[in-house]
Parts: structure tokens; C-alpha cells; sequence
């Protein structure tokens, strides 16, 4: 099977059914997204947005998923796995993170630590990914068989430098305008990455 390599695609085959149903269902997928990514798309009650939180363009939010922390991971408009990725934060917090399920199943799968990179240092963030190694031994494994799993060739991933630089020209860029998330009150909820990442 041909990987192809179209703007939303991202290396990733095509599944029949889309990427969204392998995050609630398979086995080897929700052992590294789930348990290591901490993106948890297997309670239907993970579908349910909190009351009053909203775009400011009047676009739709839809839930899909969440963190153990409560925070969403959230499809922007109207459509397929190809929609804008906001990650909102119960902090008060909230951004674009990808343009689409598959990079953000790539972001996951190469940092599953990419919560911890706003205001780091390279040094700091290589400390963080180092610290999810000891904690996980069999972090590459796990990756590797959550990868195959989705169709992707594990060796054909990203580096962590080039998805960070990622979620930077996201903050940073068009995206991050189109993606304004409101709160409760009425007000914007603060940048996610209100600070530029060091790029390593």
C-alpha cells in the first residue's frame, strides 16, 4: 500500500474508516495515545465540550477527545479528520496544536510530552523527553507498534525539533487567529504558547 504525502495526509495511509475510530477501539493505538500521549478518545462522554466555551468566530467546537486532566482536544468547523486540532486547557488555556488528525497523531507519537514545551528551554525540554524515557523504558516499542497500527511507518516520523517547531507557526501564524477560543465569560482564553519555544 502507497503512502501518500498530501498536505493532510502526512505520511499516513489511508484508513476506510479515518484515524478517530483507531484512537477509540484498537488495542496498540490506545495503550500509547491513552495511556502514554494522555489524548483519550474511548468515552463517548469525552465527546461533551464544557458549557459556555466557544469560538470566537462562531465556527464549531467539537470535542473528541480528552486529557486525564479534563483538558479538549477539539475539531474546529465543519467537516472531516482534516479540520484544525484546539487543545483547551481547564488553565485557562487554548491554541491550535494541528491541522488535522494526522498531525496530530504525528505530534503525539513523537512528543507525547509537547504539554510541557511552552517557555522551555532546549535543554529543559530535552529533559522532559529524557524523563519520559526512564519513566517508560518501552516508550520507543510502544510507539513503534501505535504507529504500525495507524499505517505509519515508525522510521518515517518527524523529528521532536520539527513538531515543535510546528506548534510554534501554529501560535503563531493565520491558524492561531482562526482558532480563538472564548471562555465562559465571554473572553479569550490565553495563548497556549504564549511564549516562542527555544528551537533546538
Amino acid at each position: 500500500m502507497n503512502e501518500t504525502h498530501e498536505p493532510g495526509n502526512l505520511g499516513i495511509r489511508d484508513q476506510p474508516h479515518g484515524l478517530l475510530p483507531l484512537l477509540e477501539s484498537d488495542e496498540e493505538v490506545i495503550a500509547f495515545f491513552a495511556g502514554v500521549a494522555d489524548l483519550d478518545a474511548t468515552d463517548p462522554a469525552y465527546r461533551e465540550l464544557e458549557d459556555g466555551v466557544r469560538l470566537a468566530s462562531g465556527a464549531r467546537l467539537e470535542q473528541f477527545a480528552r486529557a486525564g486532566s479534563g483538558d479538549a482536544f477539539c475539531f474546529v468547523g465543519e467537516g472531516g479528520e482534516e479540520r484544525p486540532v484546539v487543545y483547551v486547557s481547564l488553565d485557562g488555556e487554548a491554541g491550535p496544536i494541528a491541522l488535522g488528525l494526522p498531525e496530530l497523531v504525528r505530534l503525539c507519537l513523537v512528543a507525547p510530552w509537547w504539554r510541557d514545551a511552552p517557555g522551555r528551554t532546549a535543554e529543559e525540554l530535552q529533559a522532559v523527553a529524557d524523563q519520559y524515557r526512564d519513566d517508560l523504558p518501552d516508550l520507543d516499542r510502544r510507539r513503534e507498534r501505535a504507529a504500525r497500527a495507524l499505517g505509519l511507518d515508525p522510521a518515517g516520523l518527524p523529528s521532536e525539533a520539527a513538531v515543535l517547531a510546528r506548534l510554534v507557526e501554529l501560535s503563531e501564524g493565520q491558524a492561531a487567529e482562526d482558532c480563538l477560543v472564548l471562555g465562559y465569560e465571554g473572553d479569550p482564553l490565553d495563548p497556549l504558547f504564549g511564549a516562542v519555544l527555544d528551537r533546538p
